[in-house]
């Protein structure tokens, strides 16, 4: 039961790694087109993926945080306190991107400041948030007596949190612009498609020398963790593998829905490598699956309707992504 609700709350957030990562790149990246004067190549592209997007982004983020408490209790006693500052952060950030999407039709679209600031949060956030991983390893809380103390200064003074913070940032990108590269191919658009594939190619280094980084630190911070990570190789491999692929055919300059699908694959082997290698714990030494899980009842409960969000979810997005986003008179702008 523990891990089956793990594993069913580790795919929410990886859901929403991959479609909010989408929504923060495409943010930044409009704002980037409007200071570069390339507004006019790729903001209207970007436009038309945003507008039926944003409304269920935060439905994986909403799923997970309601799993965790549900599932693991004890993570809303040790994260209420750990994630007050960075929580906070991120639910202003979270606001003020959401304030851009609200105002959109009353000009905020046109506004330089309204523009910077949907592109900063579209960097903030996933910085913000990615501290609750980071904060998971160990070293950043201590318990006295009944009292749970955040140690912000060595958080905020850690290489591997902030190793952690680049790589969340630079995958966020990646990711956004590749998803972009293929959509911009779809629509046949080619001045966006070029633009957005340099974009692609880019990120491309910074990806793979952030993960690097964050390897070695995790080594420093969490030994025990590392170790674990190496048994798992073959994950981690299979997302190398993936990402070769995805890089020869940005490369080459054709099939990139299959290349965003290899990115895809890249993430998901690496994500759930890290996760399942940091097993059992969910914030270590203090939570596990095991000793903070709830009553087996209420654990079948969560695992049912769980299970039924998801046959529920999926087959929103696809019915969204078929009338939307892969329709091809509305990718060409013609509806």
């Amino acid at each position: 039961m523990e891990i089956l609700g793990i594993s069913i709350l580790w795919i929410f957030l990886f859901g929403y790694l991959i479609v909010a990562s989408i929504d923060f790149g495409a943010g930044f990246f409009a704002f980037y087109g409007r200071i570069t004067g390339h507004e006019h190549v790729i903001n209207h592209l970007i436009s038309r993926y945003l507008s039926p997007v944003w409304e269920v982004t935060n439905v994986f983020f909403v799923f997970f945080f309601v799993g965790l408490i549900g599932f693991f209790p004890d993570a809303a006693y040790y994260y209420g306190t750990a994630l007050l500052i960075p929580g906070s952060i991120s639910l202003i950030l979270l606001a003020i991107r959401g304030s851009f999407y609200a105002f959109s039709n009353y000009g905020s679209r046109e506004s330089t400041l309204y523009l910077f600031l949907y592109g900063a949060t579209g960097l903030l956030i996933p910085a913000s948030l990615s501290t609750a991983l980071t904060i998971s390893e160990g070293g950043f809380l201590v318990k006295e007596g009944d009292k749970v103390v955040f140690l912000a200064s060595k958080l905020f003074t850690s290489p591997y949190s902030w190793s952690v913070v680049v790589l969340a940032i630079v995958s966020v990108l990646f990711i956004s612009s590749s998803f972009l590269t293929y959509y911009a191919s779809r629509a046949q658009d080619r001045k966006a498609l070029g633009l957005v594939r340099k974009f692609a190619l880019f990120w491309i280094g910074p990806t793979i020398l952030a993960s690097l980084l964050v390897f070695a630190s995790l080594g420093k911070h969490n030994p025990g963790h590392f170790e674990k990570a190496l048994d798992l190789w073959y994950l981690f491999g299979l997302s190398l593998l993936f990402f070769c692929i995805a890089f020869i055919l940005l490369i080459k300059g054709k099939r990139y829905g299959l290349s965003f699908i290899m990115v895809l694959f890249q993430f998901f082997f690496a994500f759930f490598g890290y996760g399942a290698s940091h097993l059992p714990y969910i914030l270590e030494p203090y939570v596990t699956i095991f000793s903070s899980h709830t009553n087996e009842a209420m654990g079948y409960a969560l695992v049912t309707a769980f299970i039924a969000g998801l046959l529920l979810l999926i087959p929103s997005l696809g019915l969204l992504l078929r009338l939307f986003l892969f329709d091809a008179d509305y990718i060409k702008g013609k509806k």
